[in-house]
């Protein structure tokens, strides 16, 4: 294995755990610092996420330098917004600032990381080695969350006090990860990562691509905000809970992503892309039914239909790291090495306009017709992903 393929392991490794203590838990973080409602933790996604609609701007106003100091530039703003947050806790109009400084970093970080990463893999080897980079950041969400659980249950943690320990030690972790990005620049120079020169990029033949970043804008939203927060609002469950909760699906993610690697080299993309429709649409259904159980009265919120929820939680974190097949799919129909980065990028913009957009529109339905409703409708438009996956041509490769 090439020494820098090391280093960007150790750097994926790293910003995983950075990502486990404050990003997976941001939504507990709302709710005992500021007891904010449903419908403003819709709302809170305006802040959070419009970085992500920003991003394509960013990558292209940015091209001029290499992928590996943008993504220095991203740690480093991931880094300061979170730092702040851990040493006070500001009026709720200036924690949506620091919020969106440290969203910034993420989202300016997101197509960097698999554009980087594509880089670096052998053609042949594309789908496991990709699955080994996504499993080593899954293995290192597990440890955080084990550490956030650990620090939760003690006391030591905590989102009520002045200092939130918690979020220091993510903002160093990503200090670290922007000091690995100037030692692997410097390393590969003029011969690794390449420069992404193209600034706009829509093409016809990636319309199927973009359709599944607008599917998954809309899923996303589901798995980040509204379904931890069946278990937060409905269920009344603590930092902690969650936190093993993200520890039980990334073990569980340990030996998914590789094996998901592999079975993308195995047996293609298609077939792969069915999976994933099914587990969407099987997942929010499932959840549909269940918060309509616990809202009707029909089932106790203890006992075996928590444990239910816990479940489906875990499978709808694992169902998302299919994502990867997206990106295997979109490297595979690319019509130039060159096209991937903007691309991805755009992908994110895109979806990240739907995410913002139903974020709020979701708040409302939860608060207006009831929480169900909205998981289903989720669950209808999942059916998109299954008219996908019809429409795919498996690649001759």
């Amino acid at each position: 294995m090439k020494k820098e393929v090391k280093i960007y392991f150790v750097i994926l490794a790293l910003t995983a755990l950075g990502l486990a203590l404050s990003h997976d838990l941001f939504s507990n973080y709302f709710k005992d610092a500021y007891n904010v409602t449903t419908l403003q933790r819709g709302s809170i996604e305006l802040p959070r996420e419009f970085p992500g609609v920003l991003c394509f701007l960013l990558v292209a106003m940015l091209s001029f330098i290499s992928d590996l100091k943008i993504a220095f530039i991203a740690q480093v703003l991931a880094f300061a917004g979170v730092f702040v947050l851990g040493f006070v806790t500001p009026s709720f109009l200036w924690m949506l600032f620091f919020l969106f400084i440290n969203s910034m970093g993420m989202h300016l970080f997101l197509p960097l990381q698999d554009s980087i990463a594509l880089s670096l893999v052998d053609k042949n080897r594309v789908g496991k080695r990709m699955g080994q980079f996504k499993g080593t950041m899954t293995a290192f969400q597990m440890v955080g969350a084990l550490i956030a659980f650990a620090g939760f249950k003690s006391g030591v943690f905590s989102f009520t006090g002045k200092i939130k320990h918690v979020f220091i030690i993510s903002g160093v972790i990503f200090l670290v990860v922007a000091v690995l990005f100037l030692v692997l620049d410097r390393m590969i120079n003029h011969r690794g990562i390449h420069h992404s020169k193209t600034r706009f990029v829509v093409r016809k033949e990636y319309s199927l691509y973009y359709v599944l970043v607008v599917m998954f804008g809309v899923q996303k939203q589901m798995m980040m905000v509204y379904a931890p927060w069946v278990l937060i609002e409905l269920l009344h469950k603590k930092a902690d809970t969650i936190s093993m909760l993200y520890m039980a699906g990334s073990f569980a993610g340990i030996f998914f992503i590789p094996a998901l690697g592999r079975w993308v080299d195995r047996f293609g993309v298609r077939k792969l892309l069915f999976a994933d429709a099914i587990s969407f649409i099987g997942v929010y259904f499932a959840y549909g039914f269940l918060v309509m159980g616990f809202t009707g009265g029909f089932f106790v919120m203890a006992g075996l239909p928590v444990l239910a929820a816990y479940l489906l939680f875990i499978v709808d974190r694992m169902s998302t790291q299919m994502a990867i097949i997206r990106i295997v799919y979109l490297k595979q129909i690319a019509l130039t090495e060159k096209d991937i980065t903007p691309t991805i990028s755009l992908g994110i913009s895109v979806d990240h306009v739907v995410s913002i957009s139903c974020a709020v529109i979701a708040g409302w339905i939860w608060t207006k017709f009831g929480a169900h409703y909205l998981f289903f409708g989720v669950g209808a438009l999942s059916f998109v992903n299954l008219w996908v996956a019809f429409r795919v041509k498996e690649s001759r490769e």
